[in-house]
């Protein structure tokens, strides 16, 4: 091996970058030479370390075992920390959960084929969901000599960088000369201050160990600047006109909206409106606010329902229109004028007779805000007709959930006994998380769908609901970042029976990094949300359970440093076994035996439409007659 690529040269390098606290300083003061003759392999990994991309989590293959010599020397020096797991799949979810909680950068890496494409299938969450990850994959070589093993077939160019694209900008390294391009696409990808998600980065396998002279200094740093205030050309005004003449206003806070609460409140006082959230939103106004109806759509709460269904008038904060969060584009059926904040085009265009307001959530809403109290609007006192009717929507919803929580057990056919339902077992659960600042993350099916209607957050973050993809699985995962955060915290991960199959690892992965927290499995034997939503729609469930009992008690017990414990039949029992999994520190799993039926008070119920199966029909006719 030439000099200017050995083992110490690297390990000198990587020692520079961490003596001096970053890439640029290194440069800056010349510890680190800008202009070098190095492979392409270890350019990637100081341009990621130049984005502050310290943290990597994935499974090497053939195809990365030069990246990943790079890494080795790089992490030995202390620059950065790789966290091999069991399931690409879980490194895409982890790396998620991570950016996602804490704001952590990470990069999910794999070889070529099958690897790749886990990573990407659980890649469909960050997308969804707006979280910016970077994807490194291995890929074919550049020489043409013939199909790469584990490649996609065909042998057409750039297939894999065709098939990753559906999914997020990607970028193939075919050229080493263009890396400084590749970097600064993935970092206005991954850094988005509006919309990010995953970037991939294919490495061809020939490429990675191809030395060139390379200048440091084209490497990009900066992330894109966020977008200000929408433009006005009139727009403010007609929105605040429409406020004021309104007569039921309701306020859809979306993901867009987190970084606006004291914006929104003051909206929803100057134009007596309610507020409904969506699952990513919970904790933009704390639950008990007067003026917040919960959560809205498909499976909604009563009060949000309330509002969509009676609203006249629509303010949209950083939402996507989907398909369970406004009914299949029939959640507003009275509204006849809609004012949209939002940065993305597509969104904030997409309904009609709309005011649409491109631009940040808080400074957009300043703006208007100001406007309203030029126009004469002022602080409404909660005594309208309309805040009397959602007044009542909001207490008919809490005795509603309160009845359920206090009926904690039903009898079981399965279980041969008296179990908890979801709806006790999970307030419990999200109440005893608030009570110790643990961070909760939802699986996918039943216990998703219940969780987002039972949280009670008063801060953003309390819960992370993964609603974009609903990944079976994602909550097990995601626990991995309690233990490779650079600030470890406590999670919980609420999954079922059937999502926790779908990526057990953190059993074993969550060990091995250090994982402080605890995932509670609630077991009702079977697919929930599907049978549930089966019997509703056509009176019988179909191929969604089995008859295989699975003891998951011995099967956490299996794996040395888990915690297993049995979370019992009880309130009292779960909370319990939630305070010895607090007390352990470590890993711990819960198994929690949960009641289905057709008891109403075994789960939190559905109050809205959804454009599926025996509904769609009377779905789409109600669509097409609606104005938005």
């Amino acid at each position: 091996m030439d000099d200017h690529v050995s083992d110490d040269r690297r390990f000198e390098r990587a020692a520079a970058i961490v003596r001096n606290g970053g890439v640029t300083p290194a440069l800056d003061s010349g510890d680190l030479p800008q202009q070098l003759v190095i492979s392409v392999a270890e350019a990637v990994v100081i341009g990621l370390l130049a984005q502050d991309v310290r943290t990597f989590i994935g499974i090497f293959g053939h195809g990365s075992t030069d990246l990943g010599e790079v890494m080795r020397i790089y992490e030995a020096a202390g620059a950065l920390r790789t966290h091999a797991v069991r399931n690409e799949v879980e490194a895409a979810h982890a790396a998620t959960a991570l950016r996602w909680s804490t704001g952590q950068k990470a990069a999910v890496f794999t070889s070529i084929g099958p690897g790749a494409l886990q990573a990407l299938s659980g890649s469909l969450a960050a997308s969804s969901d707006g979280i910016g990850v970077w994807h490194i994959y291995a890929d074919e070589t550049t020489e043409a000599e013939g199909l790469n093993m584990q490649a996609l077939p065909g042998g057409e160019q750039e297939q894999f960088l065709k098939v990753s694209a559906l999914m997020g900008d990607a970028y193939s390294l075919h050229t080493p000369w263009a890396l400084p391009e590749a970097m600064r696409r993935g970092l206005n990808t991954v850094d988005d201050p509006h919309r990010a998600g995953p970037f991939f980065l294919l490495l061809p396998i020939n490429v990675q160990p191809q030395t060139f002279s390379f200048n440091l200094r084209t490497l990009p740093t900066a992330p894109p600047p966020p977008l200000g205030a929408a433009a006005d050309g009139g727009r403010y005004d007609e929105a605040a006109k429409a406020l004021l003449g309104g007569r039921r206003v309701i306020v859809k806070a979306g993901a867009g909206s987190l970084g606006a609460s004291a914006e929104i409140e003051q909206l929803l006082e100057l134009a007596d409106g309610f507020l409904v959230t969506t699952p990513r939103a919970t904790g933009v106004l704390p639950a008990h606010h007067p003026r917040n109806a919960g959560v809205g759509g498909s499976k909604g709460s009563i009060s949000g329902n309330y509002a969509m269904e009676n609203g006249d008038v629509l303010v949209l904060i950083g939402c996507r229109p989907v398909c369970q969060s406004d009914m299949s584009r029939t959640g507003y059926p009275n509204v006849t004028h809609v004012i949209n904040i939002n940065t993305d085009l597509s969104s904030v265009t997409h309904y009609n007779h709309t005011t649409a307001l491109r631009g940040d959530a808080a400074e957009t809403l300043r703006l208007l805000n100001t406007r309203l109290e030029e126009l004469g609007a002022a602080p409404a006192p909660l005594d309208s007709d309309w805040a009397k009717e959602n007044a009542d929507a909001m207490a008919r919803w809490r005795a509603h959930a309160t009845e359920r929580y206090k009926n904690e057990t039903l009898h079981d056919e399965v279980w041969g006994r008296e179990v908890l339902t979801q709806p006790a077992a999970i307030h419990t659960v999200t109440t005893w998380a608030r009570r110790n600042d643990a961070v909760t993350f939802f699986d996918a099916g039943d216990v998703q769908a219940n969780g987002f209607q039972i949280v009670e957050d008063d801060r953003p973050g309390q819960t992370i609901t993964e609603t974009g993809a609903s990944y079976m699985g994602f909550a097990s995962s995601a626990l991995l970042a309690t233990g490779i955060a650079d600030t470890p915290f406590f999670g919980v991960a609420m999954t079922g029976d059937g999502s926790f199959t779908m990526n057990p690892q953190v059993l074993i992965d969550g060990i091995q990094h250090d994982t402080h927290g605890v995932v509670v499995l609630l077991d009702n034997r079977r697919q929930g949300a599907i049978s549930s939503l089966q019997r509703d729609q056509y009176g019988i469930d179909y191929a969604t359970n089995d008859q295989v009992a699975v003891d998951y008690v011995a099967w956490a017990g299996a794996v040395s440093g888990v915690q297993a414990l049995h979370g019992g039949h009880s309130v009292a029992e779960l909370e319990a076994a939630l305070e010895r999994a607090l007390e352990y520190g470590g890993l711990s799993l819960i198994h929690v035996p949960i009641y289905f039926g057709d008891n109403s008070l075994g789960g939190m119920g559905a109050f809205g439409r959804w454009n599926v199966g025996s509904r769609v029909h009377d779905t789409q006719s109600i669509r097409h007659r609606l104005d938005i």
